[in-house]
């Protein structure tokens, strides 16, 4: 079965993974097809593994490869490919980044969606959806607005993680 894996909090902040290593370490493991997307720790692999027996199996071999506590976004192609498509606002947006915050506590991707009310519509907007929060944010602001300030914020660090529309695009592939 293929699966798309979306790595939290690598190459950014001290965890620093090559992608050759990535692919080493899970071809290793046993996971067969190994493909890496940019180095932003996105994957694509293959496991007859699924669910939350994949997921820990995928947590383990980076923990125990890279030492450092691994987690990770775990989904279908046809997931992955549905929340592209559902993608609320205009992609291709001049001057704007589409980005797609996935989350393992629905509760905080719900905070962060309410933040809504109070962002300046000329800078950002979200939206929730049944499984991530679709945000778009004026190219040169992500890590000064509000709702990039608020994700990297303690509390979202190890619950959240997000990716452009271009490089999900790029995963279906």
């Amino acid at each position: 079965m293929d699966h798309v894996v979306l790595l939290r909090g690598i190459n950014v902040g001290g965890i620093n993974i090559k992608m050759v290593d990535l692919r080493t370490a899970l071809s290793d493991a046993g996971f067969g097809d190994v493909r890496t997307v940019l180095a932003t720790g996105n994957v694509r692999l293959t496991s007859p593994k699924k669910g939350s027996a994949l997921k820990s199996s995928i947590e383990k071999t980076l923990a125990d490869a890279f030492g450092y506590e691994a987690w990770v976004i775990l989904l279908t192609p046809t997931e992955l490919d549905d929340i592209v498509s559902s993608y609320p606002f205009d992609p291709e947006r001049e001057g704007w980044h589409p980005y797609v915050v996935f989350g393992s506590n629905r509760d905080h991707l719900g905070e962060l969606a309410s933040l809504s009310d109070t962002l300046d519509p000329d800078l950002e907007r979200v939206s929730l959806s049944d499984s991530v929060l679709y945000w778009e944010v004026v190219k040169g602001n992500t890590t000064d607005s509000l709702v990039g300030k608020t994700t990297s914020k303690a509390k979202y660090k190890p619950t959240t993680t997000t990716r452009n529309l271009r490089t999900l695009i790029k995963m279906l592939a």
